[in-house]
């Protein structure tokens, strides 16, 4: 099972399963945990913002991660709202 350390006590479902790559999109997020095909500790979820915590197992289709506490020396994790990539939309908007 895959195991995707969170930064925080707790992270909201339609965010970790785009973390965990269990979908490609908030979009195809949003579809299948409104059409119930998401588990969390093996009940049915659909609620987008249900709040997941450290222990908590997620599966889509037969596929599982695990939310995992980030360790303080750990920086293998990603934390979406203060990501610095260098990302320019504009660069790729003409494209």
């Amino acid at each position: 099972m895959l195991e995707v350390s969170i930064k925080g006590d707790s992270i909201k479902l339609g965010q970790f399963i785009k973390l965990a790559s269990l979908v490609a999109t908030g979009g195809e997020a949003k579809e299948l945990i409104a059409q119930g095909e998401v588990q969390v500790n093996g009940e049915v979820v659909t609620q987008r913002g249900a709040t997941l915590h450290p222990g908590d197992e997620v599966s889509i289709a037969g596929t599982s991660a695990r939310v995992a506490a980030a360790d303080d020396d750990d920086d293998d994790y990603f934390d979406e709202a203060t990501a610095d990539d260098d990302f320019d939309p504009e660069k790729w908007r003409n494209m």
